[in-house]
């Protein structure tokens, strides 16, 4: 029988290691772990590690490397000196921002262009020595040419005074405080069977500017993607009608100017619409009323159909297709404050896939006063999965008396399009969202009546003209520059290049 040190096998000394170099070479393992984990989880400003959740929304979209362009105020040069002249700043006690022009042109950021977009088009240029393809417009001593002496014009969109009366609160809002209270009478009146559907409680559509929609193509309002520039290029390819990306009510009523910067149109676009969401007759009816008078909008548009969590979750978007009672309220009172201007609603077939109650929706829409409606072919549960129902729009059509149906859901080709106009001959238009993401001249191709693509030059050119498009939207300076690079739509044109 085997003794136990028969058993084991000894490790001979020249192979043995000292105890000091093993804990050196885990310590070297440990930071070398550490070093991988920093690279792979970025760390917050602060260098505090981020969290799990702020990791996830680190990696989520296109063009992750990029970080979000900040710019400290003493950064910016002060809008006094922008045209290169040294002028006195009438806020230089409370400005903060730079004032020494000779140091700002020192440290500039190079020209990423030769010819400025706006410049071209407008023969001077706003943002003068901080535009990033300044060399167009200025001179050998950096002051920025002018030569058919146009003046200078407000950036932004929304004008002071109106933000200012916005923000405080004052703006007077008794010409809708006076419909919504008619409209509540209304409704009262109709809730204990006193008013029923008498002419006098109807809004007579003949009064309303007439938008003809139909055979119309029109652009769908596509959030975060159907910004101007885009909008301009599918104008040039063809679009009819178009519509800006959706607005928050309550932004809009409380003057804040990302939310103002949805509905600025530009001028080819002949018939413009503006689209509103809101939870509420009150906020939807404000907005509605400070638009149509501040800015120049030839339709306002309602989003019951936004199937986002978030927006749903407020009651807003395709939450008020169940609750008809605040529906009812925000399409009185609003097709009453545009007088003359039509107001549209944009809806979907219903909530869940198993239970579609537009055909029940749209009879009573017309009835309270819209001016058109358009209905995308799925539920708010299907959101943009299975085939939109072209035979279930054709029925919704077929109950709307008097109003025009615009139908809306996987229209991607000249083909789709005559197939979904034979199975639904009622349906007045057709609206086009992903197709026109996918190929902006699907317009054309509609008009024309066949399918066809186009050279990858054409292409190239087209993504130029939405970037020269984007700088004289967003601004060639430093920021419109970043601002431009960063919007979707060039991510979601590339995927397709």
């Amino acid at each position: 029988m085997s003794t136990p040190d028969e058993l084991i096998c000894f490790i001979k000394p020249e192979y043995k290691l000292p105890l000091v170099k093993i804990q050196h070479d885990i310590k070297e393992k440990q930071e070398e772990i550490k070093k991988t984990d920093e690279s792979e989880h970025p760390r917050q400003e602060d260098g505090q590690p981020m969290s799990k959740r702020q990791r996830k929304r680190e990696k989520k979209g296109m063009n992750k490397r990029r970080p979000i362009f900040k710019q400290s105020l003493d950064e910016q040069l002060c809008r006094s000196l922008v045209d290169g002249r040294e002028v006195e700043c009438e806020r230089s006690d409370k400005c903060r921002m730079s004032h020494d022009l000779k140091s700002y042109l020192e440290n500039k950021a190079p020209d990423i262009g030769e010819k400025c977009p706006i410049y071209d088009v407008k023969g001077f240029c706003i943002y003068g020595v901080t535009c990033r393809l300044a060399k167009n417009h200025l001179t050998d001593e950096n002051i920025n040419k002018n030569p058919n002496k146009i003046e200078r014009t407000e950036r932004q969109h929304l004008p002071w005074e109106l933000q200012n009366s916005l923000r405080k609160k004052t703006f007077d809002y008794s010409k809708s405080d006076k419909v919504l209270k008619e409209v509540d009478e209304i409704i009262g009146k109709k809730l204990i069977g006193s008013a029923g559907d008498d002419e006098n409680v109807k809004i007579r559509l003949e009064e309303k500017k007439r938008i003809d929609f139909s055979n119309k193509l029109v652009l769908s309002p596509l959030t975060t993607v159907g910004n101007l520039p885009f909008r301009r290029i599918c104008k040039e390819y063809g679009a009819d009608i178009t519509v800006g990306e959706m607005a928050c009510a309550l932004p809009i009523i409380t003057g804040s100017l990302p939310e103002w910067a949805l509905t600025k149109r530009h001028s080819s676009e002949d018939i413009f619409g503006v689209q509103l969401c809101g939870a509420n007759a009150r906020t939807v009816c404000y907005a509605a009323q400070v638009l149509t008078e501040n800015i120049d909008v030839d339709f306002i548009d309602l989003n019951i159909g936004c199937p986002i969590d978030l927006i749903y979750q407020q009651g807003a978007g395709s939450a008020l297709i169940r609750r008809q009672n605040v529906l009812e309220q925000i399409v009185r009172s609003c097709s009453r404050i545009l007088g003359e201007k039509p107001f549209t609603v944009k809806t979907r077939t219903g909530v869940y896939a198993n239970k579609s109650v537009a055909h029940e929706l749209l009879p009573k829409l017309e009835q309270w006063g819209a001016s058109a409606v358009t209905l995308h072919g799925r539920s708010r549960e299907q959101r943009y999965t299975k085939l939109a129902d072209w035979d279930y729009i054709e029925k919704c059509a077929k109950e709307v008396k008097r109003i025009p149906i615009i139908g809306n859901g996987d229209i991607l080709n000249f083909e789709d399009y005559q197939s979904v106009r034979e199975r639904a001959p009622h349906v007045s238009s057709v609206m086009i969202g992903r197709g026109a993401l996918i190929k902006p001249w699907i317009f054309k191709e509609i008009k024309e009546g066949k399918a066809f693509d186009i050279s990858s030059k054409e292409r190239f050119e087209m993504l130029q003209k939405y970037v020269n498009y984007g700088l004289t939207h967003w601004g060639s300076d430093t920021k419109g520059v970043e601002n431009t690079r960063r919007v979707d739509t060039i991510k979601n044109q590339l995927k397709f290049f």
